[in-house]
């Protein structure tokens, strides 16, 4: 799909055909549209179509004619029937008519600016607004950590109810996400620094600032990322050793029990036996059923009393 945006007196308005000065916007577009946007720009397709790959790494290029930069942003996507995060890559391509982004899906990084939620940005001034990008992007990934944050205190508040299995994949897959944000992240991270060694890229006053602030938030969202890991480690061990620990209160418990229990199983057993009634105990003795009993009894309860005393029961 391809769009076209152009900010005047700081309001964004979608335009029909090319102007100067304006933001070319492809999500996941056919052959022919970056065919004709390459040959209109002087673009070689290969850098245009290089961000539909998922698996294009995060880099910048410095072309004759325009600026290729790359970078991972995060997304949302359903993997094992859950909601989880992954990240996909975004390409910036500056020149000096015009700014392009290429991305294979409708991303939030982007369509805040669409809805005009970011302010004070003009399609005009292309690295400030290339900066501005990269600046939202790093704080959806802060956005996002705080998310997956919270779905790990749901988890951990649970501990002392009904802890379940499926707890424990959760909190894999929350660990899995941070690990693809920690990778992208850092990649991002050369990127930016090696945004601030090119003089060539023409910036305004404010750029340089701006753009300062954008690897202190791509540094801060690393940090974040880094401390909800060890975090949700910490919760990840916390969790099987608390059902490690109930599975052996369980098996303690029964067996327990099965010691009690096993008592008059014993003492019926010897009782019963098929032997001359002259050598077995109460045999002619009117209540002797009634004493085998008691004492069978009696001895059951000692035994789970010495049993509590030792915290099996």
């Amino acid at each position: 799909m391809l769009n076209m945006y152009k900010t005047d007196d700081r309001v964004i308005r979608e335009i029909e055909t090319f102007e100067e000065g304006c933001w070319v916007k492809l999500t996941d577009p056919t052959l022919e549209e970056c065919s004709n946007i390459a040959e209109a720009h002087n673009i070689d397709i290969a850098d245009l179509r290089a961000p539909l790959d998922d698996e294009e790494s995060s880099r910048m290029s410095l072309e004759d004619d325009y600026t290729l930069i790359i970078v991972d942003i995060p997304t949302a996507e359903i993997r094992n029937n859950r909601h989880t995060y992954t990240t996909i890559p975004l390409g910036i391509l500056v020149k000096e008519d015009v700014l392009i982004t290429v991305c294979s899906e409708e991303t939030a990084v982007l369509r805040s600016f669409v809805e005009q939620r970011v302010r004070e940005f003009s399609t005009k001034k292309q690295m400030r607004f290339t900066y501005q990008i990269l600046f939202n992007a790093s704080m959806v990934y802060q956005s996002l950590l705080r998310s997956i944050d919270r779905k790990r205190t749901e988890i951990e508040e649970r501990i002392d109810q009904d802890t379940e299995d499926v707890d424990l994949i959760d909190l894999h897959e929350l660990e899995s996400n941070l690990v693809y944000f920690a990778t992208s992240l850092r990649a991002n991270g050369v990127v930016l620094d090696r945004l601030t060694r090119y003089g060539r890229l023409r910036q305004y006053e404010e750029d340089q600032e701006l753009l300062e602030d954008v690897i202190i938030e791509n540094r801060q969202a690393i940090e974040m990322t880094q401390i909800y890991r060890d975090i949700i480690k910490g919760t990840r061990e916390l969790l099987s050793t608390v059902i490690n620990n109930r599975l052996n209160n369980a098996m303690k418990y029964l067996a327990a029990i099965t010691i009690v229990m096993s008592i008059p199983s014993i003492i019926s057993g010897l009782w019963g036996m098929n032997v001359d009634e002259r050598w077995m105990p109460l045999s002619h003795f009117p209540y002797g059923f009634g004493l085998l009993c008691l004492g069978t009894l009696i001895t059951c309860i000692v035994a789970m009393v010495i049993l509590r005393k030792r915290k099996m029961l």
